[in-house]
Parts: structure tokens; C-alpha cells; sequence
């Protein structure tokens, strides 16, 4: 992630905290809302690159050689260890997805939401096309007119005439906000984040190509997917950085990692610890490196 990501990622979640004192935990939350964001940011500006490079990259514009020469020993030896497939959105979404009919009562619907503890619940047909989303500001909306103590008057309903047209809403498709922001199941989770990032979405229905439900997927699986946890973070550090890049024992290091934040205690050469320290402050979701190396 670059420093205008991270800055970029960082401001935003300051502008995302709240005016009152923080809860206990209102500061780590803050942390993985920028952590999240700053993944959004990288996969929004990769995908931005691969566009730029063109379908086949820098190098589609040489041709191919007509027979490849075989490798030798030695370049076999050096071959690249294969890199990990990304993430799927459907290796993350929740199956099988809480849904409710077009048909359904608002009282009903609200109750399906506050038995299923979501927010938010995709609304479909008889043959499970996804029509909309009913959500609990699509309800509070009902919920208000109903509660307000008199009609308004010819300018209130002007002003509020998207609200009161709702108000009039029965069930769960005339209630429901249209058409849905949905993914699918092969679309990959930093595609599916941007997406959840853009509409401001907490919950993104999954479908497939004829439009029918097959799950859902929440903004906290894309922030596990794409944000790794400390134990990960810590686990690559000791690994590939300590043991098999500087080809140092791990043992005598003390590697601590909490919410991106990596703290490093040993005893090195001093002409290796500003490289190790680039090294794990090149790793992706570390935030930052906090260093008492002894020389």
C-alpha cells in the first residue's frame, strides 16, 4: 500500500470517528475501519493498473516465440513459488441467505430482522430473483409517519415527498429500496468491497447470472478476506522476512503484532536492521513498525 493510500485510508477514518469520548472498544474498530479502507484504496488503484497494462500486461506487446528453449538446471531450481489465488466472493458469503417475499407484511419484516440480527434483507420472487433490498431505514420511515402527531401540511409533504411516498408502503416490495446492488459468487472480494465501499452497503445479496439468491455477503467477511489477522501478519515476519530472508535464527527475536502494529525485540547487526525493518514495513497490513532492535 503506498503513503497516499494509507494517508488517504487514515483520513477517512478520522473523519468517521465520533464527537463523543471513544468506548473500549470504539479505538480497535477504528483501526480495522482504516486498515479496511486503506485494502479498498490498493485494490481499487491495482485494478486501475491492470486496466492501464492492457489484457495481456507490458509484455503482450512481444511476440511469442515460436518453440521455447528448454530451461536450464539452475532456472528450474530459481522457479517463482506460485502465488495464491485471490479471494472469491464465494468463498466468504453466507449461505444460505436469510430473504423474505414480496408479499410479506412490514411487521413481519420486521421481525425477520430482528430475529436474524441483520440489517438489511433482500427482497424476491416466487422464483428467487432478487427485486430489491428492505432495510430498517426503509421500515423507520413507516415507522415515522405512522408515529408523526398530525398530517403534515402541502409544503411538509413537498419536502418530504420521497418519505411520505414510501410511507405508503404495505409490504416488503413496496417498501423495498430498488434496483439492488448486488455481486456473484466468482467476482473477487477486493471488486466486492469497492462495491460495498461505493454504495455504502453493510450487505451485498449474491447472485447468480440469471439473477436468483445464492447467499450474502457482509462488509465484515470482505474485511477478513482482505485484511489479514496478527497472527498472519506475525506468522509471514518470523518466516519469510527473519528465517528465510535474512537467513536469521527466529528465536532470537520477539515478534508482537496488534492491530496491524508490529513490535520488534532482539539483538541484530547494525547494518541489517534499517533492510529488516523495511522488509516487515513492506508487508501488506502492517501499519507500522515499532523498533527496539539492541546493536
Amino acid at each position: 500500500m503506498s503513503d497516499f493510500e494509507r494517508h488517504a485510508a487514515a483520513k477517512e477514518a478520522r473523519r468517521a470517528m465520533p464527537a463523543r469520548p471513544w468506548t473500549p472498544n470504539e479505538e480497535r474498530r477504528q483501526e480495522m475501519l482504516r486498515r479496511y479502507l486503506g485494502a479498498v484504496a490498493h485494490a481499487a488503484s491495482s485494478r486501475t493498473s491492470e486496466r492501464a497494462a492492457g489484457p495481456g500486461g507490458a509484455a503482450a506487446t512481444e511476440a511469442e516465440p515460436e518453440a521455447a528453449t528448454p530451461p536450464r538446471p539452475e532456472q528450474q531450481a530459481a522457479a517463482p513459488v506460485p502465488v495464491p489465488a485471490p479471494p472469491r466472493v464465494r468463498d466468504v458469503m453466507s449461505v444460505p441467505a436469510v430473504s423474505v417475499p414480496g408479499d410479506m407484511p412490514y411487521l413481519d419484516v420486521a421481525h425477520t430482522l430482528a430475529r436474524e440480527h441483520v440489517s438489511a434483507v433482500p427482497v424476491v420472487d416466487a422464483e428467487d430473483h432478487v427485486l430489491g433490498v428492505v432495510s430498517e431505514s426503509d421500515l423507520l420511515a413507516k415507522a415515522a409517519v405512522m408515529a408523526a402527531p398530525h398530517p403534515p401540511g402541502p409544503l411538509g409533504r413537498l419536502r418530504e415527498h420521497h418519505l411520505y411516498e414510501k410511507s405508503r408502503g404495505e409490504t416488503a416490495a413496496t417498501l423495498m429500496t430498488y434496483p439492488a446492488v448486488t455481486v456473484r459468487p466468482g467476482d473477487l472480494v477486493a471488486d466486492a468491497a469497492w462495491t460495498s465501499a461505493r454504495s455504502r452497503l453493510k450487505r451485498l445479496p449474491v447472485t447468480d447470472y440469471h439473477g436468483r439468491l445464492v447467499g450474502v455477503v457482509s462488509r465484515i467477511d470482505l474485511l477478513r478476506a482482505l485484511v489479514r489477522n496478527d497472527a498472519d501478519i506475525r506468522e509471514e515476519i518470523v518466516s519469510r522476512i527473519i528465517r528465510e530472508e535474512f537467513l536469521l535464527d527466529p528465536a532470537g527475536f520477539e515478534v508482537t503484532v496488534e492491530n496491524g502494529l508490529v513490535t520488534v525485540r532482539g539483538t541484530l547487526d547494525s547494518e541489517l536492521v534499517p533492510k529488516l525493518l523495511e522488509s516487515i514495513q513492506e508487508i501488506e497490513d502492517v501499519v507500522d513498525v515499532a523498533d527496539h532492535l539492541r546493536i
